[in-house]
């Protein structure tokens, strides 16, 4: 079985007279401990109850703890677990989960982020109000690995509704997190699960969704999501394959438009994204001094998308880079 799927795979329709709850909040977790508790606890304070909500741990194989003793311990019977056999991949697993979940509504909540109270409440209430979206959203809070406050997210509308030209905006570039988005099941037994690549996969997701189906949102602040050394974003960064996957998502998503909008789109989408790199590029020499990752981040760029802009920006990193080593001479303490 390939670890990262080239096209959607399958999630089998519920055929059996059993039990559906309303919900099912499926948490996948590799290597995560440290957050775990704070997740599962974030579900728990706002729990509907067995009939209406299934609660699980999908661990791919984590080295970093006992997972299952941990959720044993602070889910108190009422979170389930589950292990794969060995190590499968992020994308694995999320299919996993989604093919284990039995509820009408599915929350793919990452074992590093939170929900805040009243999510569920508000997404069921969207769901209901709007019963022809496929998937429904709400603002978010970024959160440092400690777990304070960073800064909030994009509001993509003052009031609650559908949103309109999504698929159009989701084109240009990534404009939420898992933590924030659950989807019908339904809409996954249709699309299939993700693919293509292990950043951005979630991207290419929604795009599919918003070429099939409305996507409902509300600005109301009910997600954090955590920003850590050790997610899969920040892994990408270190090999510049943060920008070879967002280049294969960009392509496909550009695909669902019209044929008219395809051409521009594609510039457009990937000039936005290789001009936030370069601000976080930026960033991160700034906050790590990290020459490696600049340079492998520059060279991968250079290899996706050039213009003006790309040619000076990176040149003004480099400068920061190469005059470092004479700054740091000239302000060392005597």
């Amino acid at each position: 079985m390939q670890r990262i799927p080239t096209s959607p795979p399958n999630i089998s329709p519920i055929e059996d007279d059993l039990h559906r709850p309303l919900w099912s909040v499926m948490i996948p977790a590799y290597n995560c401990s440290q957050y775990l508790s704070e997740t599962i606890q974030s579900v728990l304070q706002q729990d509907m109850g067995i009939d209406l909500m299934q609660i699980e741990v999908i661990d791919d194989c984590s080295t970093d703890s006992h997972v299952e003793e941990l959720v044993r311990k602070v889910g108190k019977g009422r979170v389930s677990y589950f292990s794969q056999k060995q190590n499968v991949g992020s994308l694995r697993n999320f299919e996993t989960c989604i093919n284990r979940s039995r509820g009408k509504y599915i929350h793919l909540l990452h074992g590093d982020d939170r929900v805040k109270t009243g999510y569920y409440t508000t997404i069921t209430n969207l769901f209901e109000k709007y019963p022809t979206a496929g998937a429904a959203y709400c603002a978010w809070n970024y959160i440092t690995s400690e777990g304070d406050f960073s800064h909030v997210s994009r509001i993509e509308a003052e009031e609650e509704g559908i949103l309109e030209n999504w698929l159009y905006k989701l084109a240009e570039h990534p404009r939420l997190q898992y933590v924030t988005i659950c989807v019908k099941r339904e809409v996954y037994e249709k699309l299939g699960s993700f693919y293509l690549v292990t950043y951005g996969e979630d991207w290419e997701m929604w795009a599919r969704i918003a070429k099939q189906y409305p996507t409902a949102y509300t600005p109301k602040v009910l997600a954090e999501y955590r920003e850590h050394k050790n997610s899969i974003t920040w892994q990408s960064y270190r090999n510049g394959q943060n920008i070879k996957d967002l280049a294969k998502v960009t392509s496909v998503i550009v695909s669902y438009l019209p044929k008219k909008d395809q051409r521009k789109m594609i510039r457009r989408s990937r000039q936005i994204y290789i001009y936030w790199v370069l601000n976080v590029v930026s960033e991160n020499w700034q906050a790590e001094k990290n020459k490696e990752i600049v340079y492998i981040q520059i060279k991968t760029i250079f290899s996706i998308y050039v213009d003006y802009y790309v040619i000076n920006k990176s040149a003004r990193i480099l400068l920061k880079i190469w005059s470092w080593p004479i700054l740091k001479y000239f302000t060392k303490t005597p």
